[in-house]
């Protein structure tokens, strides 16, 4: 979709109503959901985050920002995620920690971004985070500067292919809490997305599938 084109559909976007669960359960395990519904989250304090879930043109077509995390002991190593990172005194609200992260992973100044709008957040629970994430609008072709130390790739999703169903399948995983399981997954340029990002995923895409007009239509 062109870009120029994209933006008019801003201020409907502004105003376009969140889907939440119903959106984050289409990309999550039935183990999961399970395992959820055991946890006793009661007094529970989880870590928090943000990401920025950012759109920008590319050869005036409309995109949006994936990274691949450098391999770490952790269990979110080698991982597709957004932009964004855990909360800092220094900010002033969970779109700052968006902006600030952003800036140091990718090297997209906070300068050059707009939050448009806070979507639903996400428990992981084997981190124990409550991530928050926040779509961006950067109006400028992007020179993306991954920082080497947490950032292994940078994946440019057209939203094109992002909006296509062919993307969405089922992959036998090994997870945090379950071995060789289904998972519902994005299948993006052969890389695989799900958990967390997923969910986020899910959600953003039908958004934006319940207000966006194809320019062909």
């Amino acid at each position: 979709m062109d870009f120029q084109y994209f933006l008019k559909f801003i201020p409907d976007l502004v105003q376009a109503p969140l889907s939440g669960n119903l959106s984050h359960e289409k990309m999550m395990p039935l183990e999961r959901k399970e395992l959820l519904a055991k946890m006793n989250l009661k007094g529970n304090i989880p870590r928090e985050a943000a990401v920025t879930m950012l759109f920008y043109p590319k050869n005036n077509e409309t995109h949006l920002v994936l990274i691949v995390r450098n391999s770490y002991d952790g269990v979110h190593s080698a991982q597709i995620a957004f932009p964004g990172g855990k909360i800092e005194a220094e900010d002033a609200d969970y779109s700052a920690t968006a902006l600030r992260e952003t800036e140091e992973e990718i090297g997209v100044s906070r300068d050059k971004i707009e939050i448009v709008k806070a979507f639903s957040s996400v428990f992981i629970p084997p981190s124990n985070f409550m991530v928050y994430p926040f779509l961006g609008i950067c109006k400028e072709e992007i020179d993306f500067i991954p920082n080497a130390i947490e950032v292994a790739a940078v994946i440019e999703l057209p939203l094109a292919v992002f909006r296509n169903d062919s993307i969405v399948t089922v992959e036998n995983l090994s997870t945090s809490y379950a071995s060789f399981i289904e998972v519902p997954v994005f299948k993006i340029d052969n890389h695989i997305v799900w958990g967390a990002t997923a969910m986020m995923l899910s959600e953003l895409r039908d958004v934006l599938n319940a207000i966006l007009v194809d320019e062909n239509n």
